[in-house]
């Protein structure tokens, strides 16, 4: 069979094996507002005035100036104070795919998804204006996770980690150079200057990536694990890359990379086990996600619902527009089977579930309320305008209290196996939200408000 047909074959596996809950439609519309306004609450930098998550207030303002750059900006990944870049880069490749795809369905949330698209981006051709070095994380990360501390005055050290061509960190690089490419599409007929200078470092950013190989684990493994190691290797994050560079430019010379690696990748990773195609390093072919880019790489799923919902989505619009279903065995999956599970999905995570509960916070009327996040937990600056100190925040982290900020939109980890969840910010795992589970959500969200009986 070959790599497309496995591909459907292990999507399609995973759909069926979906709990489904369909029963209840929901406020796509109320719930995609408020996940981009999730974004929001993770910037980093001087924030606008037209800042509407009020509680959240200017930080980290000195980022890179100690080596003499400037680093400020970009979104902190998720309940902590540190930027990892690969992630963020991912989270903002996903937001331009949700607007390439669905932004004629956001109506008034657009501009908002567009700032958010733009935040990343910003932050990313500062990270990458070096030429030779491209910045892969700000932050230290275990003084970071010692403290329990406000992004606004904190002062845990904000050492800049960069890659180079002496210790290359490809994955990092092709991920920024992904998400500079997609969001030079989206911003095409919006700002044409603004979209070539996208374009054009992504190019470089890319060309650095390939010339240059090597796993950021070997370059910046003491800083970057276990918070976010590559366990995939690179070579997806390349093609990944690639890929975007051709849907951006329609230049050959990517189309040909992407074909050349891509059975490269098949053969260097992929093994069977009972039937069934599995990395050699770890997950499934079709997995999706922040270090995995292998499933999304065929459908131009994941470990996370959210992401998953979104690719059976744009997989199903694919496979409309070609005339086609998927065939597994004796079962035949059509598009509109494909979005059915999507949405149950996405259901699920708004309340339709066992705990009549949302996972996303402040939508519906039993949502989480003691999240893993710094910010969200500690009280406001403007509540407490001094400073909270590093331990001193251990009060507020072990309290039991619900958070005194409310971080709108945010999608938690979520429910254990049972589909039981424990609403506690100590439970990282459960209660911490992250920027790539919301970034994906955006598109499907946005699918959803248009179709909502699909």
């Amino acid at each position: 069979m070959s790599l497309f047909g496995r591909l459907r074959t292990v999507v399609l596996l995973a759909a069926m094996m979906v709990v489904m809950v369909v029963k209840a439609s929901q406020d796509y519309g109320d719930a995609l507002t408020k996940s981009i306004l999730f974004f929001e609450g993770q910037r980093s930098g001087k924030l606008p005035s037209r800042q509407r998550m009020t509680w959240r207030k200017d930080s980290a303002l000195k980022d890179g100036f100690q080596i003499g750059v400037d680093l400020v900006g970009g979104y902190y990944d998720a309940g902590d104070n540190v930027k990892f870049n690969f992630p963020m880069a991912f989270s903002t490749t996903m937001l331009a795919w949700s607007v390439l795809e669905f932004g004629k369905d956001m109506g008034a949330d657009l501009p908002r998804a567009l700032d958010a698209i733009r935040w990343g981006t910003d932050y990313f051709l500062k990270a990458t204006s070096i030429p030779g070095f491209v910045f892969a994380q700000v932050g230290e990360p275990y003084g970071d996770h010692n403290c329990w501390e406000r992004p606004e005055d904190m002062d845990t050290p904000r050492n800049p980690y960069a890659v180079s061509k002496q210790f290359p960190g490809s994955e990092v690089s092709a991920e920024i150079a992904a998400a500079l490419a997609a969001s030079s599409m989206v911003f095409k007929h919006v700002d044409l200057e603004y979209s070539a200078r996208l374009l054009k470092r992504a190019r470089m950013v890319f060309e650095f990536a390939e010339t240059y190989r090597g796993s950021y684990n070997d370059a910046l493994g003491p800083w970057v694990c276990p918070f976010y190691c590559d366990f995939s290797g690179y070579e997806d994050e390349l093609i990944w890359g690639a890929t975007w560079l051709f849907k951006a430019t329609t230049d050959p010379t990517y189309s040909n990379y992407v074909v050349e690696n891509v059975h490269k990748l098949e053969k260097s990773v992929m093994r069977n086990v009972n039937g069934l195609a599995y990395s050699s390093v770890g997950g499934s072919f079709a997995e999706f996600g922040w270090d995995s880019k292998n499933a999304g790489i065929n459908v131009l799923a994941s470990k996370h619902a959210t992401t998953l919902s979104f690719l059976l989505v744009v997989y199903s619009r694919y496979l409309k527009q070609a005339n086609r279903v998927v065939h597994c065995n004796n079962v035949v999956a059509s598009p509109a089977r494909l979005v059915q599970v999507a949405k149950g999905q996405v259901d699920y995570i708004l309340g339709s579930n066992p705990l009549n509960m949302s996972y996303m916070v402040g939508y519906g009327k039993k949502f989480p309320q003691r999240i893993h996040h710094r910010g969200s937990s500690l009280p406001s600056v403007g509540q407490h305008p001094k400073q909270i100190g590093c331990k001193d925040g251990s009060v507020y982290f072990n309290s039991s209290n619900p958070n005194p900020n409310m971080l709108t939109g945010a999608v938690v980890g979520g429910p254990d196996i049972k589909d039981s969840y424990e609403d506690s910010r100590v439970d990282f795992v459960q209660s911490e939200p992250t920027t790539y589970i919301n970034a994906p959500f955006v598109g499907v969200l946005a699918y959803f408000k248009s179709h909502p009986w699909s």
